[in-house]
C-alpha cells in the first residue's frame, strides 16, 4: 500500500485538520466530533441542510459545507456511516429555528444513524425531515444496501435544495424540492481498478489487466458485471442507456448531466467520456442544459466513472445556477 498518510487510524481526523486550515473562512471543523460546520451556522429562520456518510468519497460531504449548499456534513471513518452522536451534533449546530432536513444515501448504516439522530433530535424539538437518495440503475440490492444506493444524485441534490434552503424557503417546500430531485435523476459507474481501504491495506477487488467492472458502488462494492476493457465509446453508452431507459428520458427534454471521477481518472478521460455522452444524448434529441465533469463522489483513488442525468425543468435551473461557496464548489458569489 502507497498513500500519503501517518497512520491509516488517523487518516480522517488528519484530513479533517487539514480541511479546517486551508478553508477557515468558509467552515467550522470539531475534529474530536468529526463535524463540519459553514462558519456563519446556525442561520436564524434557514432551513439547515446536512449530510454525512464514510470518509473516502471526497470532496462529498465536506466539501459541500457553505453558502448555498450544506450546513453542515458528518464524516465517518473511510467507508463507514457516521454515528447517532455526531449527525445530532450537527443538527443542533444547524438548527436556525426553521427545522432541519437530513440528506442520506441509501446505505444501511447511514439511513439507520441518520433516523436515530432525527428521533434524538426531535426529542429536543428540533423539526428533522429526512430524504433518501436512490439513484443508482446498476443494482437493486447490494453489500451495503436494501434496495438502490444513493450516489451521484446526492452531490446535484444538496446544491439544488441548498440553494433553495437560502431563500428561506420552509421545511416542507425544500423536502419536496429534494423528493424532486431524486425522483428525477439516475446515476451509473464503472472501475478500471479497484481502490485500497487504509486499514485494510489491500484492494477491496481485483481486476485483471484487460477487465472492467460495470455498475460498481462509491464503496468498491461489486455491480452488474465484470467485462472486457472496451472504448470509451462504448462504455458511455453502457452507462448511460440504462439511465435514459429507467428515467424515461424523451425527445425535447433536458438534463443536468455529470461525469463524475472515481478518484483516480485524469480529467482528460473525463471530458472524453462527456464527449460521447453528450453524442449519444444528441442522437436522442436530448439537450444537456446543465453539466459538471471532475471528482465529486470518489472511492478513494479507484480508477473510473459515473454519469448522472437529472431531468431539468426551469426550477431546477434556476436552483442550480444560483450562488454556492463551499471548498469544492462555487461560482456566481
Amino acid at each position: 500500500m502507497k498513500k500519503l498518510i501517518n497512520k491509516p487510524e488517523d487518516v480522517v481526523k488528519e484530513a479533517l485538520a487539514g480541511m479546517a486550515a486551508v478553508h477557515a473562512d468558509l467552515i467550522n471543523v470539531d475534529i474530536e466530533q468529526q463535524i463540519i460546520v459553514r462558519k456563519d451556522a446556525p442561520v436564524k429562520n434557514k432551513v439547515g441542510v446536512i449530510s454525512g456518510g464514510g470518509s473516502g468519497h471526497e470532496p462529498m460531504h465536506g466539501g459541500y459545507v457553505g453558502y448555498g449548499m450544506l450546513d453542515a456534513a458528518c464524516p465517518g471513518a473511510v467507508f463507514t456511516s457516521p454515528v447517532p452522536d455526531q449527525m445530532l451534533a450537527a443538527t443542533r449546530a444547524v438548527n436556525g429555528g426553521a427545522g432541519v432536513l437530513h440528506i442520506v444515501k441509501n446505505y444501511t448504516g447511514d439511513v439507520m444513524n441518520f433516523e436515530m439522530a432525527a428521533e434524538l433530535a426531535a426529542a429536543e424539538d428540533i423539526e428533522v425531515v429526512s430524504i433518501v437518495t436512490n439513484d443508482d440503475v446498476a443494482v437493486q440490492d447490494s453489500l451495503y444496501t436494501a434496495g438502490r444506493r444513493g450516489v451521484g444524485v446526492t452531490v446535484l441534490l444538496e446544491k439544488i435544495v441548498g440553494a433553495l434552503a437560502e431563500t428561506g424557503a420552509p421545511l416542507a417546500q425544500v423536502a419536496d424540492m429534494a423528493r424532486q430531485v431524486n425522483n428525477h435523476g439516475r446515476s451509473m459507474g464503472m472501475a478500471l481498478t479497484a481502490c485500497t481501504v487504509p486499514a485494510a491495506g489491500k484492494p477491496t477487488f481485483e481486476l485483471g489487466e484487460d477487465e472492467m467492472e460495470i455498475g460498481i458502488g462509491i464503496h468498491g462494492e461489486p455491480g452488474r458485471r465484470r467485462a472486457k476493457l472496451v472504448g470509451a465509446a462504448e462504455i458511455a453508452e453502457t452507462l448511460t442507456t440504462p439511465i435514459i431507459d429507467d428515467l424515461e428520458l424523451k425527445a425535447g427534454e433536458q438534463v443536468l448531466a455529470m461525469v463524475n471521477g472515481m478518484g483516480g481518472t485524469p480529467l482528460i478521460e473525463l471530458y472524453i467520456i462527456f464527449n460521447e455522452l453528450e453524442r449519444i444524448l444528441k442522437g436522442k434529441s436530448i439537450s444537456i442544459t446543465r453539466s459538471l465533469v471532475g471528482n465529486y463522489i470518489t472511492s478513494l483513488e479507484m480508477a473510473g466513472c459515473s454519469i448522472t442525468l437529472i431531468r431539468l425543468n426551469d426550477e431546477l435551473i434556476k436552483y442550480w445556477d444560483a450562488p454556492v461557496h463551499t471548498p469544492a464548489l462555487r461560482w456566481g458569489r
